[in-house]
């Protein structure tokens, strides 16, 4: 597969660029201290994580709204863990979780070295599912927004990946065509076969090397954009 006419590279930004299990787990230390939870965050994690990710896929497929998200993440973790807590403090913790979450800025390994590389020769681009309340910040606060020409969040486009409206907004705005344009991101329904079935070219992070029967061009660290781009 020829990449030599790609002129726009979109990223994802969470479990792409932006480390969020890692910055996840900073975000619940800090505001289990606030709130003197007594529980153990290796437990909550175990259990979160897998929940946060089946509630996002729901999202995704426009099965849950944005509030329901937020609440049953955290809900169904605290059930399953026996710790008791009102709806109220649920609420009140997702809300710190969201005003602490963008603090914490690891990013994965290479990041600031592939952007520095592909930015003098393609123009750069976001699209993220994530809430536009928190995606700019995070961005902000890595110190990574400088290397984006757009931004787009499925708030603005009015749908979530894998719908091709939001790759549609995507391109529209950064006024860019299909056969110049490539997609890069962990997840194979949002990112890649969203972008596959929308008509543009793929890359699949596959940093947890999942297995998986697509046949398409794959890295497990950034770097390895450089063969590629």
């Amino acid at each position: 597969m020829s990449f030599s006419n790609i002129k726009h590279v979109f990223f994802d930004l969470d479990h792409t660029l932006w480390d969020f299990d890692k910055n996840s787990a900073f975000a619940f230390e800090a505001i289990f201290k606030i709130h003197n939870f007594d529980i153990s965050l290796s437990d909550f994690l175990e259990i979160y994580i897998p929940r946060n990710q089946h509630y996002w896929k729901l999202y995704q497929l426009n099965q849950v709204s944005h509030q329901d998200l937020r609440y049953f993440r955290f809900k169904d973790v605290f059930d399953a863990l026996n710790f008791s807590i009102s709806d109220e403090q649920i609420h009140e913790l997702s809300e710190d979780y969201i005003e602490h979450l963008p603090n914490y800025n690891h990013l994965f390994d290479g990041t600031f070295e592939i952007l520095d590389y592909l930015k003098p020769k393609y123009q750069l681009h976001i699209i993220t599912n994530g809430f536009s309340q928190v995606q700019g910040k995070k961005m902000v606060n890595s110190k990574i927004d400088h290397y984006f020409e757009t931004i787009t969040n499925s708030e603005m486009a009015g749908q979530k990946k894998p719908h091709p409206q939001i790759f549609d907004h995507a391109l529209k705005t950064a006024k860019a065509s299909k056969d110049e344009s490539i997609m890069i991101g962990d997840s194979l329904e949002a990112d890649i076969h969203g972008a596959i079935n929308f008509g543009i070219k793929v890359v699949y992070f596959n940093e947890q090397n999942l297995n998986h029967n697509l046949e398409v061009p794959q890295i497990n660290h950034l770097l390895e954009l450089k063969k590629i781009l």
